[in-house]
């Protein structure tokens, strides 16, 4: 009985992150944006921009999980303030998707268009940074170190963040006939779903810092 209690618990750990990551990543808004960036692009040229950026994803989530906290002390910076941070960047780049503004994306196909000729740059920025791995996913997993820290957690968390690289990279991969399959209005459709989940995500960040001060008053 306790250790399957303690599987339900690892895979509700699981699940929860992967979730998590996947609602303020939105890989499936990024969809349109990979699609204008890779046209005229060949299938095994989409392929390893695909596989580039969801390996650039994984090394900037693994290192801000791994490494953030020391970021954190080293400019004396509380986990209360960074939930309360990281709630208002998530909670706010939830509304853009929920309004359809996808404003972590706007001013960034001009610069690309400079640089597109280089065809595997764009794998690192802008798709790996800031359109997929930014701020707020950044914080998300500092925030979410710091409560689960154990040896078995950090594998599991390992886990879901490889797990969730693995699936930007089959979203990327299939972008293009993701793309006329859903069509335009059914990328905006999914996105506003995963901005209303990714808005309470944020809120929850934020009312779990604010119930962590009032305690401690």
């Amino acid at each position: 009985p306790i250790l399957a209690l303690t599987n339900k618990i690892l895979m509700e750990l699981f699940i929860y992150l992967f979730a998590a990551l996947f609602s303020v990543l939105n890989p499936i808004g990024t969809v349109p944006i990979f699609v204008a960036l890779t046209e005229g692009y060949t299938s095994g040229e989409r392929a390893k921009v695909s596989l580039i950026t969801s390996i650039n994803v994984l090394i900037i989530l693994i290192i801000s999980f791994f490494i953030g906290q020391y970021v954190l002390s080293f400019f004396g910076i509380t986990i209360t303030a960074l939930r309360i941070a990281g709630g208002i960047i998530i909670t706010s780049s939830g509304f853009g998707l929920l309004n359809g503004n996808f404003s972590k994306n706007k001013g960034i196909n001009k610069k690309v268009q400079k640089e597109v000729q280089n065809r595997t740059h764009i794998a690192l920025t802008p798709l790996a940074m800031p359109m997929l791995a930014g701020p707020g996913s950044i914080s998300l997993l500092i925030a979410f170190y710091q409560e689960h820290n154990s040896t078995t957690e950090i594998i599991i968390s390992t886990i879901a963040i490889a797990v969730v690289a693995v699936t930007i990279y089959i979203i990327l991969r299939s972008a293009h006939y993701l793309a006329k399959m859903l069509g335009s209005s059914g990328i905006v459709a999914i996105s506003r779903i995963i901005g209303f989940l990714t808005i309470a995500i944020g809120i929850q960040y934020i009312i779990s810092a604010i119930l962590t001060i009032v305690r401690g008053i």
